[in-house]
């Protein structure tokens, strides 16, 4: 499977992907208020500097979207943004309506 096929199919077919380095602060941020604030939610998590794959993941992505850096976080097929917007939208009430599109 291509790194494209790969991404795409993870964004289409999950409610919560986060493209993450397992190191980040920033990602383990919001993956942390994933964890607390929707547990009912099962995100599909993607280590990128835990897979042989990773560069070109992170590559392809920054193609899709305009965004280099982790995390990148797509909530029902939408790319919400890195760990500061996933904040900011949460503060809004904007995450919970997102996942319950």
């Amino acid at each position: 499977m291509s790194v494209k096929q790969l991404v795409d199919d993870a964004i289409a077919q999950n409610k919560l992907v986060i493209f993450s380095k397992s190191y980040c602060p920033y990602c383990k941020r919001a993956k942390g208020l994933f964890a607390s604030d929707f547990p009912d939610v099962n995100p599909t998590v993607f280590e990128l500097d835990q897979r042989d794959d990773g560069s070109a993941i992170q590559d392809y992505l920054a193609e899709l979207t305009g965004q280099r850096s982790v995390p990148n976080v797509f909530i029902n097929k939408k790319q919400i943004g890195g760990s500061d917007a996933v904040v900011s939208l949460h503060s809004q009430g904007k995450i919970a309506e997102l996942l319950n599109q």
